[in-house]
């Protein structure tokens, strides 16, 4: 069903404007703020568990991205002036060289670094100048939306698309369906197609059909 979904999926790449905050909106409009050029920290890194969004806005930044899970010794990684580098507690020694390299270099050139990971950067398992580094920017958690957030953000998005998607419904889906926002609003898109081809209302009889349809597909 995954795969599928996936398939499915809007075109559009992640934007700042596409983010659903949740409780997130203090840290979003700090790092909006810090993109724009309001502070004037080398650094920015965000934190937090699978599913907060940290690779959403890494990728919205717009900043040349790495992603060290795969690739832990950053060989990738290009001496932009602006780099986001996610999953780095990933890195590898020689990525951690690197990182640490790269973020002088950033320093002394008035460039920006903004990176993802997992926890804190004083609890990561890197080398000691590289945490104190990282740890000298700006540090924001992020955290992960509630279900009773997911389910306003679909609500929300199936009402742009005029599909008539009552609580019920979105209950179903979210105990039925991969819980990961990005695939849920996926299902939205698959949905929103599947009624206008087969010319049908949303009913849980017609989710169970499409969910179906994608086990088996």
């Amino acid at each position: 069903m995954r795969q599928l979904i996936l398939d499915l999926l809007p075109e559009t790449p992640p934007t700042l404007d596409n983010f659903v905050p949740g409780g997130n909106t203090e840290t979003l409009a700090t790092l909006c703020g810090w993109l724009a050029g309001a502070q004037l920290e080398t650094s920015f890194c965000l934190w937090g568990e699978i599913g907060s969004g940290r690779s959403h806005l890494l990728l919205a930044s717009a900043f040349a991205y790495i992603d060290a899970a795969l690739d832990p010794a950053l060989n990738s990684a290009p001496d932009a002036g602006q780099l986001a580098v996610d999953h780095v507690e990933s890195l590898n020694e020689t990525g951690q060289i690197a990182l640490f390299n790269h973020f002088n270099r950033l320093k002394m050139a008035a460039g920006m670094l903004l990176t993802a990971t997992n926890q804190p950067p004083a609890h990561l398992a890197l080398r000691e100048d590289l945490r104190t580094r990282l740890g000298s920017g700006l540090i924001y958690r992020l955290q992960p939306l509630s279900d009773s957030e997911k389910a306003a953000a679909l609500a929300a998005q199936a009402k742009e698309r005029a599909l008539k998607l009552t609580p019920e419904a979105i209950a179903y889906l979210m105990r039925h369906a991969p819980r990961d926002m990005r695939t849920l609003s996926g299902f939205i898109v698959a949905l929103d197609r599947y009624t206008l081809e087969h010319k049908r209302a949303v009913t849980l009889p017609l989710l169970r059909e499409l969910l179906t349809l994608e086990n088996h597909s």
